[in-house]
């Protein structure tokens, strides 16, 4: 009796473990971010299956993951243009799975990776090549609006042929142009000479700015110099006018100089320092010399 209590149970343990993997066999969790399709004895089925539990399921369905996360595509390839130079161009795709198609993905491709060897790669390298027909020279890449163009018309491309693939293409991006050693190095020199053409402009307009400075100056002392001039001239007029003014009324009215001599005698009267002296007193108009200082 004691030697079939184990046994029993042994065999109770064996049951419930046969009925634990049967029974999981009848649910799948998909992992988030990932979706999964099945095949029954080899044939892929129609059904998908979304990120969570999924219950219940046919226990002797094989399950496929497929990871619908947004991924970044590294590629390189040398490009002729129509000048018959090679460029080397390195883009990246930006791409993810289309979840509703991972079981068209997994019957008519495989696996994601056999999806980009064999799609996206061949494809991508194909539009590069033929985008450069498009360029007449092998610099031309370095414009801007070339390289808009060239990413537009390749997103384009791109997501056009790998949407009914599976394959949702959000971007296609330039990192990196390298154009032929020689090509390189013209440019370089063309950009040399072109910054010293633009030194040189900035040096001729700098002198024509400091000569414009000094033409501003000088113009400025000679109508300073003229205007003083003209000052002095009329200045001069204005006393050669009193003069003469003054000569004629001495030649037209001898009491003018009477005159003056009495407004000089007023004037020396308020100083009581003054000495006054007569030439020829004995004169008829006798004129006063004044000294105001006399150390004698």
């Amino acid at each position: 009796m004691n030697q079939q209590i184990p046994i029993a149970k042994v065999i109770v343990g064996v049951v419930a473990i046969a009925i634990i993997l049967v029974a999981s066999r009848f649910w799948v969790s998909v992992p988030a971010g990932h979706v999964a399709a099945a095949t029954l004895f080899g044939e892929v089925q129609k059904e998908t299956y979304d990120e969570g539990l999924n219950i219940p399921v046919n226990p002797l369905l094989k399950f496929h993951e497929f990871d619908m996360r947004e991924k970044t595509h590294f590629e390189s390839a040398q490009v002729p243009s129509q000048d018959q130079l090679q460029t080397q161009i390195e883009v990246s795709v930006q791409y993810r799975l289309n979840g509703n198609m991972a079981n068209v993905i997994l019957k008519e491709t495989g696996t994601i990776d056999t999806m980009i060897e064999v799609q996206l790669k061949p494809k991508l390298r194909s539009l590069l090549r033929e985008q450069g027909k498009s360029i007449k020279r092998a610099e031309d890449f370095f414009l801007e609006e070339t390289q808009e163009q060239l990413q537009n018309d390749l997103t384009a491309g791109m997501a056009e042929y790998l949407a009914p693939k599976g394959i949702q293409v959000s971007a296609v991006l330039i990192r990196d142009i390298s154009l032929p050693p020689f090509i390189t190095k013209a440019i370089e020199a063309k950009k040399e000479r072109e910054q010293e053409v633009e030194k040189q402009k900035a040096e001729l307009e700098r002198y024509k700015t400091e000569q414009q400075q000094l033409i501003a100056a000088a113009e400025a002392q000679r109508q300073a110099a003229e205007e003083e001039a003209t000052k002095r001239r009329l200045l001069a007029d204005a006393q050669a006018y009193e003069i003469e003014k003054i000569n004629t009324a001495i030649g037209n009215n001898p009491n003018y100089v009477k005159l003056q001599a009495l407004e000089a005698l007023k004037s020396i009267s308020k100083d009581p320092a003054s000495k006054i002296y007569f030439i020829d007193s004995n004169s008829p108009q006798p004129l006063p010399l004044m000294h105001l200082s006399d150390d004698k």
